[in-house]
């Protein structure tokens, strides 16, 4: 009898483990918009978040900023990374978010970001679908 007791105990403790983990944030366009924006906020302090902020971007925004470094790494004598092309204030948003909501078109997404003065804090920021996740395209209005 104990044996399908043990069972059935990690059967549960499976279940409640498997709903605790965190479902990764670009599952969704407003996901990868919010979790980009945060890692942004955090590489200042954090220079290791500037690579994490790079794996959010659409592959056509990484394949403009390789071709940016090896530009770079040529001018400078020094193997410059794409992530270091990175200027945190072409990917931040001048203004302090509060709310975002994703308008869907088949595998790309158009995210309103609104701040605090709706009137003038907004941005939308595309995204793209790549292999099931959200990505973030470079835009001027980020």
């Amino acid at each position: 009898m104990a044996r399908p007791r043990g069972i059935m105990g990690a059967a549960v403790f499976a279940a409640l483990l498997a709903s605790c983990t965190r479902k990764p944030p670009d599952l969704t366009p407003e996901g990868a918009v919010r979790e980009m924006l945060d890692r942004i906020d955090r590489t200042e302090s954090d220079p290791a978040e500037t690579r994490a902020v790079y794996d959010l971007l659409s592959s056509s925004t990484k394949a403009n900023l390789i071709e940016r470094a090896r530009r770079a790494s040529t001018t400078s004598g020094r193997e410059v990374a794409p992530e270091e092309m990175l200027a945190p204030g072409r990917f931040s948003l001048r203004f302090e978010h509060r709310k975002m909501h994703a308008r869907i078109a088949d595998d790309r997404a158009i995210v309103d970001v609104i701040g605090v003065d709706p009137e003038n804090d907004r941005a939308e920021v595309p995204c793209v679908l790549a292999n099931g996740r959200w990505r973030v395209v470079q835009s001027q209005s980020l």
